[in-house]
């Protein structure tokens, strides 16, 4: 289990702040908006109403403790800027910062960000479940109950078959197809007797909480 600060309970950062709490991560989710932090407060594992712009409200968060922290701060680009710099100073071990546009993306990049989105609500879902699991390469929400991602190989499927593994009946899931490593090769139509290999990428597809369990796979 990682944890996460989420800045900013807009569209982006509620979508992020929800997410990775149901992919089992452990989230503060901040905001001065006493409505906002009513609203997310049964999502999330802590709320916290307060301004982020205040130095002392993040040091007494303690932020350093996070394994990340999101600044989801919706239209302020001066407000985004000033919480990243001060993150920064106060030893944030990682920092993802919302972005309006090209040029905010640069000046929170040059103050500290250790990475910048220009995202909207679905954007938030997938960088959700690429900060949750380190083997997602790829999330698309293809509906409320269904997703397809684009997965490293569990450890326990590499030198097997699909035969082998069974993996529509055993794991309730559908490959759709393999990259041979992340620079190689799309098969669309992988032959189900061929072992998977060590840097195989699967596009995987099914009901979410089948997806899930399956990125969980060692």
């Amino acid at each position: 289990m990682k944890s996460f600060l989420v800045i900013g309970m807009g569209r982006f950062g509620t979508a992020v702040a929800q997410e990775l709490t149901e992919l089992g991560q452990e989230v503060l989710a901040i905001d001065e908006n006493v409505e906002s932090v009513q609203r997310i407060a049964e999502d999330v594992t802590q709320v916290m109403q307060g301004d982020a712009q205040d130095e002392a409200v993040l040091g007494a968060i303690g932020v350093r403790n996070f394994d990340c922290c999101i600044v989801a701060v919706g239209t302020d680009m001066e407000a985004s800027i000033l919480i990243t710099v001060m993150l920064k100073d106060l030893g944030a071990q990682y920092i993802i910062a919302k972005a309006r546009s090209n040029v905010h993306a640069k000046v929170l990049e040059r103050v500290g960000a250790d990475r910048v989105v220009l995202p909207e609500s679905e954007m938030g879902c997938k960088l959700a479940q690429r900060l949750a699991h380190a083997n997602v390469v790829d999330f698309i929400g293809v509906s409320d109950e269904y997703s397809i991602l684009e997965i490293h190989a569990p450890k326990s499927w590499v030198g097997k078959s699909l035969v082998q593994l069974d993996v529509r009946q055993k794991h309730k899931v559908n490959v759709l197809a393999v990259r041979h490593g992340e620079q190689g090769a799309l098969d669309a139509s992988p032959k189900p007797d061929k072992a998977i290999e060590p840097d195989d990428l699967l596009f995987i597809m099914g009901e979410n909480k089948f997806v899930s369990r399956v990125v969980e796979l060692h």
